[in-house]
């Protein structure tokens, strides 16, 4: 297939020259006067390289090439110049141009440089895909019935374009299972393009998955595309749908059935084609009932519903998971370590309210600060010294060790309260509320001890 070379170029003479030469050379050219004319070009097809003018009217080259470089990563540049200097060449170098080549162009340089920079890009793609191959990937772990059907599950709808609703509690790991998907899809080649919703402030959210025109609004000092835009031809996750607010979903599912959209501050329709994974750990139902969610997008959503069971509703899978997750950090940590009976039998009567997100920073934290090769009931943390009588008594242990250290009785409560509302805080998943109600005291009482605590939530 031919090389696409998009040349940008306010002289006709030059154009024209170049075009000819490109066209002679086996190469496919496409021609642009201005940048604005060369980014709405990119904006319809990518080329496999920009030959790229410095001096044109409307926005200059080295605008056109910042805009190239933010929205189309590794494309290459070759910038050109008849008044080059040092310094411009230096500047171009370093917002990301390939090469810079002076005015009037020989024939030689220019055809040497193009075919430098293709071949010098191929092998960069080449290296990004081989590390995809050669890397392991995440794998979904477990050996439970809920995890088998998820297996297979996935399995199926992988290589269909259906869209696909992942729910679960925080830490179940939705987006290991949206990788997954991504990765046995017919578009494993493009990567997936992620979006928290619950991260970005709502009066960012239209421009992050729309993307904006220069000027839209200030601070936009260029254009930007959207991640709808990045993801054409691929998938996009939009992680924490739940959180989205009604104004958005309302624009966002105009987008989902058109597949068209136009970028904030601009009038020009852009069509794409992408696959949309959604995630939430939002009973959706139920927010649909409390006028939180809109309806019709929750059915435009859920195509193919995927429900991951929580931890404790599969605790046959923590020796393997614990396994999986010891070999990990032994690697990083350099420590040999092993994890005694009676701590996998402490992890199975824990509910892990943090789910496999829980547990690996669990283990991680053990084989970190453990002092022994063994990882045994001593290194527990409270929150899993409960059950038997023999953890019983190593809790009794720890307890007295630390509030033996403290200097008064005022330390000791600070201590005692710290320690509880902890573990009452794991309990409840972090959620205030529930755990106020859970403890019998106010809401606004528990905010302020946890902040007078110094509590992370």
């Amino acid at each position: 297939m031919k090389k696409r070379i998009l040349v940008v170029d306010d002289e006709s003479k030059i154009l024209q020259t170049v075009e000819d030469i490109l066209r002679d050379e086996g190469f496919m050219p496409v021609c642009a006067k201005s940048g604005e004319e060369a980014l709405e070009i990119l904006d319809k097809e990518t080329p496999d390289l920009v030959l790229l003018d410095i001096w044109l009217p409307g926005i200059d080259g080295l605008e056109v090439l910042q805009q190239i470089k933010d929205n189309w990563a590794f494309l290459p540049v070759v910038m050109m110049s008849g008044h080059g200097t040092v310094e411009t060449a230096v500047k171009a170098t370093k917002l990301g141009a390939y090469d810079f080549i002076e005015k009037p162009l020989s024939y030689e340089q220019l055809i040497l440089t193009i075919k430098n920079a293709l071949t010098f890009y191929d092998i960069q793609e080449e290296n990004v895909l081989l590390r995809q191959k050669v890397e392991p990937q995440a794998e979904i772990t477990g050996v439970s019935p809920a995890i088998e059907q998820l297996k297979e599950q996935i399995q199926l709808v992988a290589p269909t374009d259906a869209w696909v609703l992942i729910q679960g509690e925080n830490g179940t790991g939705k987006e290991l299972v949206a990788q997954t998907i991504h990765r046995l899809s017919r578009r494993a080649g493009k990567p997936m393009i992620e979006l928290n919703c619950a991260a970005i402030p709502e009066e960012l959210i239209e421009s992050e998955l729309f993307g904006h025109e220069k000027g839209a609004f200030t601070g936009a000092s260029s254009m930007k595309r959207g991640k709808f835009d990045q993801a054409n031809g691929s998938t996009l996750f939009l992680d924490e749908i739940g959180d989205m607010s009604l104004k958005t979903q309302a624009k966002i599912l105009r987008i989902l059935q058109e597949q068209r959209f136009e970028r904030v501050g601009g009038n020009k329709t852009i069509e794409v084609d992408v696959r949309i994974i959604a995630a939430t750990n939002k009973n959706l139902e139920e927010e649909i009932k409390k006028g939180r969610f809109r309806e019709d997008l929750y059915h435009r959503l859920n195509v193919i519903p995927v429900e991951i069971p929580p931890l404790r509703h599969r605790k046959e899978d923590i020796p393997l998971l614990v396994k999986v997750f010891l070999e990990e950090f032994q690697k990083k940590s350099g420590k040999a370590k092993q994890i005694s009976d009676g701590v996998l039998e402490a992890f199975q009567n824990y509910d892990w309210p943090g789910n496999v997100r829980e547990l690996r920073n669990t283990v991680e934290r053990l084989v970190i600060l453990s002092r022994g090769d063994v990882i045994t009931e001593d290194d527990l943390p409270l929150a899993f010294l409960k059950g038997s009588d023999s953890q019983a008594k190593v809790v009794a242990s720890h307890t007295e060790d630390i509030f033996l250290q403290c200097n008064n009785f005022r330390e000791a409560k600070s201590l005692f309260e710290k320690t509880y509302l902890t573990q009452k805080l794991k309990e409840n998943g972090g959620n205030i509320k529930r755990t106020a109600q859970a403890i019998g005291i106010e809401r606004r009482h528990l905010h302020r001890k946890i902040k007078a605590l110094g509590i992370s939530v």
